[in-house]
């Protein structure tokens, strides 16, 4: 695994302030979040940025306080397989000590993000003499546990239109509004395993039914209600008896 070098450092004062309103640490004492701030690197990854290559060995944790990133592996004959899509205040890469892993796996900034990076060894000190802190990064890497088997859940059992309707309302979720924005039609073919020609075709019978409105990088859900009718949606199975 390989760590690019981070484009831009925040000052002292600013990444403190960072720091602070990250979920995480916010059982913190005034004296520990000073240690905090020395022995963290916090800093801006941009947009479309590949910041963790599968190369090299070693540990390392990211807590990503704004923005996005996309996590994604490269099949053998050059294909990329998205695995997720990670928004703000969720810890993801190598680290033995929390169940974390990074085989093979690339992380690319989606948005300009704002990026927290721990050693293991910094962490296991933290976690050791701050019990709270340990408590909070089991809470949000259940939350993860919990979201990657509803996602192998409904690439087993939903088709592409249930997905992609699930995936535009978690979006809408994370962005904190009925207009997701930043992502391709590429992008969000990756995100549910299909083709960005089958991803454009669902998108468009989706607006043809009035449910939403597509703009460049822009998708407005029209009808909420509707779109989670067709996420909830399974493939019907030979042996079911319906």
């Amino acid at each position: 695994m390989t760590i690019t070098k981070m484009p831009t450092a925040l000052q002292p004062a600013e990444k403190m302030k960072y720091l602070s309103e990250l979920m995480v640490f916010q059982d913190l004492t005034s004296k520990e979040m000073e240690e905090l701030n020395r022995i963290t690197t916090m800093s801006t990854v941009y947009k479309g940025r590949v910041f963790y290559r599968p190369e090299e060995p070693g540990e390392v944790l990211f807590i990503l306080k704004e923005g996005r990133v996309q996590l994604y592996r490269i099949s053998p004959e050059g294909k990329k397989l998205a695995i997720t899509t990670l928004g703000p205040h969720t810890l993801f890469g190598e680290m033995a000590l929390l169940g974390t892993k990074m085989h093979n796996t690339f992380a690319e900034a989606v948005d300009d993000c704002l990026i927290c990076i721990m050693s293991r060894t910094d962490l296991e000190r933290l976690i050791l003499s701050k019990p709270q802190v340990a408590l909070r990064i089991l809470e949000i890497t259940g939350r993860r546990l919990q979201e990657a088997e509803e996602s192998l859940e409904n690439m087993a059992f939903k088709g592409i239109p249930a997905r992609l309707a699930n995936l535009l309302l978690r979006l809408s979720d994370e962005q904190e509004s009925d207009v997701v924005t930043g992502l391709t039609h590429q992008d969000l073919a990756e995100s549910v395993g299909t083709y960005r020609e089958t991803a454009t075709q669902v998108l468009n019978d989706l607006k043809s039914q009035g449910l939403i409105e597509i703009g460049r990088k822009r998708i407005k859900l029209l009808d909420r209600e509707m779109i989670s009718v067709i996420g909830s949606k399974r493939i019907k199975l030979l042996d079911e008896n319906v």
